[in-house]
């Protein structure tokens, strides 16, 4: 299809304290979400630690994939096709965000909302799924019942647009050239 791209989610296991406490909540393998906008996963967006050695201080993060806490992180990346417009949507969203990223917080009593199934609604507060939720329905890629401060990384995964196309240790992930091959 003519004008056709394609954005990425990566689901992350990284290990961390916190991620562990997600994940004996969650019961899921993945604690971690973000997007990409190539498959190379050269640059990837999502809401989490600002300092590597300090889970409490937060926001939106350009993630550096060969850090300590994803090296050697187990995950998956998911792939969905998207029309021109719709991927200048997401890059605006982003650089939007970007520019407000001192304005913004990391969202950890929304963390608890989830865990009790519960809305906690806070201004310019996200935490990683609700980032990616939020960029991906404002860009008109998703339309979520759901509301955005309870999706989990879990509800990205199960959205029918998206088809994983590799799982495993991210040290391992390396472009994939055939298309629809999980590596």
């Amino acid at each position: 299809m003519m004008g056709e791209r394609r954005v990425y989610l990566l689901l992350t296991d990284t290990g961390t304290l916190l991620g562990k406490l997600i994940k004996s909540y969650t019961g899921k393998p993945f604690n971690h979400v973000s997007l990409s906008m190539d498959e190379e996963l050269t640059e990837v967006f999502s809401f989490g630690r600002k300092r590597p050695h300090n889970p409490f201080i937060g926001g939106f993060v350009k993630e550096n994939l060969q850090t300590r806490i994803f090296k050697g992180a187990k995950c998956a990346i998911y792939e969905c096709s998207v029309t021109e417009q719709q991927y200048d949507n997401i890059r605006d969203i982003i650089q939007e965000i970007e520019k407000r990223k001192h304005e913004l917080r990391y969202n950890f009593l929304g963390l608890f909302g989830v865990m009790f199934n519960r809305r906690y609604d806070r201004e310019d507060a996200f935490f990683c799924s609700q980032f990616v939720a939020t960029v991906l329905k404002q860009a008109e890629v998703i339309d979520l019942v759901k509301p955005l401060n309870l999706i989990t990384p879990h509800d990205l995964q199960e959205l029918s647009q998206f088809h994983l196309i590799y799982q495993g240790n991210l040290n391992n992930y390396e472009k994939i050239e055939i298309k629809g091959v999980i590596a």
